[in-house]
């Protein structure tokens, strides 16, 4: 007996119809890899193949627009290239337009105090060194904290220790002409889940960020 199979459903082909392409970069410094906070870098079933792509017929009509349908405008998607030193302790994320460094309060300070160490102040002075090779201007300076205590003595001692990190800068770029934004968050944004220490860790921190030159 011989079987016949019927050709009239045929199978569509989906069509992501998009002018724009998401890089992902990340970078890895000892045994640590560095991911994006918000999930995977690429979805699921989207992973590199070494098998050559399926041919693609241009004429054949599911991949014609409706009538009367357009493209959206092409948009440019922001890079993002996040480097973790080993211990966790200093991070730094490089966008498109930004450089943002987040340092970790344990290694600025004590516990609950805005006074700076010596080697605070040595990792400060090497983020004031790549400031001054960005011709940055204009820089943001933000202090987090935890959720453990009250609201209030969060936003206080984040806002401290902004305060201590920026003074320091404003020694090391005393001739440049800076500006600078100061703010003291507290609890508020954390990166981390609250509910661990490892996760506390990460969210009593300290963030310098500034614009970088185009095309370094």
């Amino acid at each position: 007996m011989i079987r016949t199979h019927s050709r009239s459903a045929r199978p569509r082909l989906a069509v992501v119809l998009s002018a724009a392409t998401v890089m992902v970069a990340t970078n890895v410094y000892g045994a640590v890899v560095a991911h994006a906070d918000d999930g995977p870098s690429v979805p699921p079933g989207t992973e590199a193949s070494a098998s050559a792509p399926v041919e693609v017929d241009p004429n054949d009509p599911d991949l014609k627009l409706p009538e009367g349908a357009t493209l959206t405008e092409p948009k440019v998607l922001d890079i993002k290239q996040i480097v973790e030193d080993k211990s966790g302790e200093e991070r730094r994320e490089d966008t498109n337009s930004d450089v943002k460094f987040a340092l970790q309060a344990e290694v600025l300070f004590g516990k609950d105090s805005a006074k700076l160490g010596a080697e605070a102040k040595a990792r400060i002075s090497a983020i004031a060194q790549e400031i001054k090779a960005q011709n940055a201007t204009k820089i943001r300076v933000f202090g987090f904290t935890d959720d453990l205590g009250s609201s209030a003595h969060g936003d206080v001692l984040s806002r401290q220790r902004a305060n201590a990190v920026q003074s320091v800068l404003g020694q090391e770029l005393s001739d440049a002409n800076v500006t600078y934004e100061v703010r003291g968050y507290g609890e508020q944004y954390p990166i981390a889940d609250n509910s661990t220490e490892a996760g506390r860790k990460k969210n009593r921190r300290v963030e310098i960020t500034f614009p970088r030159t185009e095309g370094s």
